[in-house]
This record gives structure tokens, C-alpha cells and sequence, in this order.
């Protein structure tokens, strides 16, 4: 029987074992030495001045929001089209989430679709580097700045991206995350990424209680403090983000040539953008969804994973029905939420694997 390829698979090495196991020799778990140096890396290596550790990417956009002080009420813009985590730390602070529709072709966030939603109520912005590719960050940046409105960069699924040469987190507020399925992971954990000095002191006090030090707390604050276990494994994955970077963009390419199947589109890339391929994410542009259903089901009798990165726009998830957010409020996102459907191309995978991934696609006629 043909081995599983699963749909991700971290990649963890005798580099990171022993880097925990140092830390767990010397005593000190919680943050510490470890978390530092990784912070000062992630920030050398994004070209951010600033990188704040968290214990996850959820707490990563949470402290991101409350750090810019929004008066209770305002509204919190995200696509419609994400992980529900985007929009659910508005509702932390006392903000309403809003939502503006995506490109059917890339996913992300449409800036003319944003132009069109943004109201006088609207305090910020969140969109998302979704699947690892850049949103049009320079379009979305000119809308926030010409109206005083806070960018707040999502780029859990965009470790390494680039938009026009920079690195995506580095453009405004960058949130992080580190879980196992990303593109380098701490097991959990997050970071936020900033060059605004005030707000990354904010950040930090909001990390850890408000403590100034000493247990002088000056600000209510959270515990979202990062492990040096985390920070010892998260310093060798980033050495190695580079190398995972590299074979995904490589086994996205195997895939783009060789999936030729009818009714099935591969993934658009935008030009002026390094797509770091978190997802490889096929559209099913006939019978969706009830076709896509089909394709996982062959794929899994074939002992191949797959999964829909994501099955809903957000607001028609029941958390939101039951506040009262209605269908039809972005068409593009409820849309390319019945066809998406993603396939492996995490670093593990051989050139083997890739092929016989192509090839149990071409190879389905339902």
C-alpha cells in the first residue's frame, strides 16, 4: 500500500530537538534569552525594527488591534474570504467587524471592493497575505493612509512573501503565526512586527500583564508571552525558512505543469509578488461544490490528503448569523468559498509525490 501524503507536515529536524532540549537542560521555559534572539532574527530577517513574540498568531492580531487605543464602536474591515481569527479580534476590543469582498483570481482582498466599504465608523484595517500571496499592498496602503485609517498586515500563511522587493509584515503592523501547519512553526506561538517604537513598547507591556517591571504594572495586559522552547525551535525553523520556501515555491511549479485536468484551475499568481505557496489552492470552476466533494473523496481513496481552506465566508459562519450579518454581503468570497480546494506542497513532499499528485488529478472524471 502507497504511503498517506498528508495535506501538511511540519518539518522538524535534530537541529530543533536539540535546541530544546538545551533549553530544557538549562531551567528556564518560560520567555526568556531564546525569545529574544529569535525576536531580533525574525526582525532582521522581515526588515522590521521591532518583532514581539506571542504564544499564538490569534494573540498576535488581538494585541495588534488593542495596541492601537480604537475607541470602543468603530469598525475593523477584513475579507470576507479568511480564517474567522481575522475578523474575531475585532469583536475583542468592542469594535465591529466589517467585510469587503476578495479577487476571485487571487483570494485577497479587493482595494476597489474596500474603497466602496469603508464608512466613516471605520477605524482599521486587517487584510490578509492569503495562501502566502501578497495582497496589492500598495493599493490598500494609499486607501488606509489618505484616510487615517490603521493597516494591520495578516500574514500567518506569508513567511518570507514579498510585494514589490519587501518582505510582507514589514510594510505596517505584521501579525504571525507559528502553528504546526504553517510555513515554520514553534508548535504554537506568534509574533507582531512594527516600526513604530511607541507601539511595539505598547505591545510588549500588552504581552505580559502591563508589567513595566518589577511588578509595576502601569496598563491591563494579557499573558501571551512566548516559551523559550518556542523561541529556541523558532530560531533554527527561521534559519531554514529560506530552504522550505524554496521547495514550495519549487513543488507549486511541478504542479502548475503538470495538473491539466478539465475544470480545474491552478493557482493565478500576481505579478511583483513572491508567493510563498502556504496553500497550492485549485479552484473547481464546474458543479462547485458537489465536485469538489468528489475530488477529495478520490484523492483520499488514493491516499492523498486535501482540505477547503475555507468552506464559508466569514460572516456565514453561526457565530455571525447569530449577530445578525446576512448572505450576500460579498458574492466573490461566498463564491470562491464553494470551489477552493487545496492539495500538499509542503517541503516533505519527493518529486515522486508531486507527480503521482498531478497524476491522481488528471486522472479524475467525476
Amino acid at each position: 500500500m502507497r504511503e498517506f501524503i498528508p495535506i501538511a507536515r511540519p518539518v522538524i529536524g535534530d537541529d530543533e530537538i536539540a535546541a530544546a532540549a538545551d533549553v530544557l537542560r538549562s531551567g528556564m521555559l518560560a520567555q526568556g534569552e531564546a525569545v529574544r534572539l529569535f525576536e531580533e532574527e525574525f526582525a532582521e530577517y522581515l526588515g522590521a525594527k521591532n518583532a514581539i513574540a506571542v504564544s499564538n498568531g490569534t494573540a498576535a492580531l488581538d494585541l495588534a488591534l488593542r495596541a492601537l487605543r480604537l475607541e470602543p464602536g468603530g469598525e475593523v474591515i477584513s475579507p470576507a474570504f479568511t480564517f474567522i481569527a481575522t475578523a474575531n479580534c475585532a469583536l475583542f476590543q468592542g469594535l465591529r467587524p466589517a467585510f469587503a469582498d476578495v479577487d476571485p483570481r487571487t483570494f485577497n482582498i479587493d482595494p476597489d471592493d474596500l474603497l466602496e466599504r469603508i464608512t466613516p465608523k471605520t477605524r482599521a484595517v486587517i487584510a490578509v497575505h492569503l495562501y502566502g500571496q501578497p495582497f496589492d499592498v500598495r493599493a490598500v496602503q494609499e486607501i488606509c493612509g489618505e484616510r487615517g485609517i490603521a493597516l494591520i498586515e495578516d500574514c500567518a500563511q506569508a513567511h518570507g512573501a514579498e510585494f514589490m522587493g519587501r518582505k510582507a509584515g514589514s510594510f505596517s503592523t505584521g501579525c504571525f503565526s507559528f502553528y504546526p501547519t504553517k510555513n515554520m512553526t514553534t508548535g504554537e506561538g506568534g509574533m507582531v512586527t512594527t516600526d513604530d517604537d511607541a507601539l511595539a513598547e505598547r505591545l510588549r507591556l500588552l504581552r505580559s500583564h502591563g508589567d513595566a517591571g518589577k511588578y509595576n504594572h502601569i496598563i491591563l495586559g494579557y499573558n501571551y508571552r512566548m516559551t523559550n522552547l518556542q523561541g529556541a525551535i523558532g530560531r533554527v525553523q527561521l534559519g531554514k525558512l529560506e530552504q522550505f520556501t524554496a521547495r514550495r515555491i519549487a513543488n507549486a511549479a511541478v504542479l502548475n505543469r503538470e495538473i491539466r485536468a478539465d475544470g480545474l484551475t491552478t493557482p493565478f499568481c500576481m505579478d511583483g509578488v513572491r508567493h510563498v505557496y502556504h496553500q497550492y489552492v485549485l479552484r473547481v470552476e464546474d458543479d462547485a461544490p458537489a465536485r469538489r466533494e468528489r475530488l477529495m473523496q478520490f484523492l483520499q481513496s488514493r491516499g492523498i490528503g486535501s482540505a477547503v481552506h475555507y468552506p464559508k465566508a466569514v460572516y456565514e459562519q453561526p457565530l455571525y448569523r447569530e449577530m445578525g450579518y446576512e448572505k450576500g454581503i460579498c458574492p466573490a468570497s461566498e463564491d470562491v468559498a464553494r470551489r477552493v480546494l487545496s492539495l500538499p506542497v509542503h517541503p516533505s513532499l519527493s518529486e515522486s509525490d508531486l507527480h503521482r499528485i498531478a497524476e491522481t488529478v488528471n486522472s479524475f472524471e467525476g
